[in-house]
């Protein structure tokens, strides 16, 4: 999701529908300024929906006369859908794709067992996040990855470069290269909220009880063979949907049947602040190593440690030294903290840090946001101040997520 941001997409309709508790959504668009669409844009604009510039697509905000904070109290109590399809899905598939893998993030993949999924970071050589992603891991020669749509041309651009180099090396000529496969224009839905299990499992045969949170396996669902991953971007209990091109609107239509509600860009924006889950732009760059982000966890001890991947050098400085700044969670008092905000000594109102992403919370009825401090100011409960509005607020740091998760990880 790239940091070119065009805050202003929000239609008049959308911002009456949300002003009590609007997300800070930013709409993103191409260079070029032209703008692609998913396989369900005619299935959007059929269902009312307010489409909006993000990240390169032209994407639903909200459906019909439902706001962005009904639809986000929506998919809190029952279920949701999102079309995600603008996300880039790849295939990496060759004898040597786990140790590719390994050099361009620091994941540790040769232990994931099959079928399993971990949340990772593509990093430059200096240890900064070019990309967050998903990596799926199907076997040790084939691996399923999900990219940021607004990161596209330099996450693509990254990965044929580095798969020339790979390809190039002693181990590839000895064992197998890598090859990688774009799935284009292959949708992928996000099926979120406490009553999303009981929704798809009318439509399968496969025991979704058996399919815990990080966890994917290919389903049969009302004939239709798709990838379906235990996860999501809401907090809740969910499923990641990848489907080939020509079903993606019959899978739509039959995953959009009450309780469930087509859910858009809005309450996705609100949702994901409230798991604590990062914006790419907004609260990762590539200035930003994943020991700043407090992305540390992704990364394995022994891969911390002696891992040879791709900015392992930036990465062990952090670790060593520690990092100069830190991500946190704010409650703010008063007015809502919205990007860009600055973040100041409580003391001296020197500026020690600045907000990347804040909303009113729907689910908390608080002003929360995210955003980075200087090291040393981060600790839970440290009382701060926030300027909005040209006035300094108080605010004080919160752990994070602000509301407590809801994953699947099995019956008790």
């Amino acid at each position: 999701m790239s940091s070119r941001i065009l805050a202003k997409t929000l239609t008049r309709s959308a911002h009456h529908a949300a002003k009590q508790a609007r997300p800070t959504l930013r709409c993103m668009a191409t260079e070029s300024g032209a703008l692609r669409k998913t396989g369900l844009y005619d299935f959007h604009v059929e269902n009312g929906a307010k489409m909006v510039p993000f990240a390169g697509f032209s994407m639903p905000l909200s459906y019909g006369s439902v706001g962005a904070v009904a639809s986000h109290h929506h998919v809190r109590k029952s279920a949701g859908l999102f079309d995600v399809g603008h996300m880039v899905q790849s295939n990496f598939l060759g004898p040597t794709a786990t140790q590719f893998l390994e050099w361009i993030t620091p994941s540790g993949l040769a232990s994931l067992p099959p079928y399993s999924s971990t949340l990772s970071v593509l990093l430059n050589e200096h240890g900064g996040i070019i990309d967050d992603t998903v990596i799926t891991k199907h076997a040790s020669d084939a691996f399923y990855v999900v990219t940021n749509a607004g990161r596209r041309d330099r996450d693509l651009a990254w990965f044929k470069e580095k798969l020339e180099e790979w390809n190039k090396t002693d181990l590839a000529k000895k064992e197998g290269g890598v090859e990688h496969e774009i799935l284009e224009n292959w949708g992928l839905l996000a099926l979120q909220g406490p009553e999303a299990a009981q929704v798809l499992q009318a439509y399968t045969s496969y025991d979704l009880t058996e399919l815990t949170f990080g966890k994917s396996a290919y389903l049969t669902v009302e004939g239709f063979n798709l990838h379906v991953a235990r996860g999501g971007y809401t907090g809740e209990d969910g499923f990641e949907i990848s489907i080939p091109p020509a079903e993606t609107i019959e899978v739509a239509k039959l995953l959009s049947k009450s309780p469930v509600q087509l859910t858009g860009l809005g309450a996705r924006d609100s949702l994901r602040l409230e798991a604590g889950m990062c914006l790419y732009g907004q609260d990762l760059t590539e200035e930003i190593t994943p020991i700043e982000a407090g992305l540390t966890w992704v990364i394995p001890k022994d891969r911390r440690e002696t891992g040879n991947f791709i900015g392992a050098e930036g990465v062990r400085k952090h670790l060593k030294e520690g990092p100069p700044k830190r991500r946190v969670g704010l409650v703010v008092e008063g007015a809502p903290a919205r990007q860009g905000a600055t973040i100041l000594h409580p003391e001296t109102n020197e500026a020690i840090g600045a907000v990347t992403s804040g909303i009113p919370s729907p689910t908390l009825s608080k002003n929360i946001a995210m955003g980075y401090v200087r090291s040393g100011f981060h600790k839970k409960n440290t009382e701060l101040l926030v300027e909005v509005r040209g006035k300094a607020r108080n605010a004080k740091i919160t752990g994070m997520p602000f509301v407590p998760t809801n994953y699947y990880r099995g019956s008790a």
